[in-house]
């Protein structure tokens, strides 16, 4: 289980500028539904936004503190 703040830290130390939604969708803290807003994702195709986002929550996934994704990203 992860807290939606940690998730939302963990994303802005990987994208300082983002703006970030995190909404626990069944109150066990392993299913989370994601928005990421960043300009960091300007060019980029979905795929590699996505990424990104894995890769700023690696270790929560690897250890299934997070057991399920749904993730939203956009550019400013």
């Amino acid at each position: 289980m992860v807290q939606p703040d940690q998730v939302r830290d963990a994303i802005r130390r990987a994208l300082p500028d983002a703006a970030v939604e995190v909404e626990d969708l069944t109150g066990g803290g392993d299913h989370l539904q994601v928005k990421v807003v960043s300009a960091a994702f300007t060019g980029l195709n979905r795929v590699r936004q996505h990424q990104l986002v894995y890769g700023a929550l690696r270790l929560e996934l690897a250890s299934e503190a997070i057991h399920a994704l749904a993730l939203q990203t956009s550019t400013p």
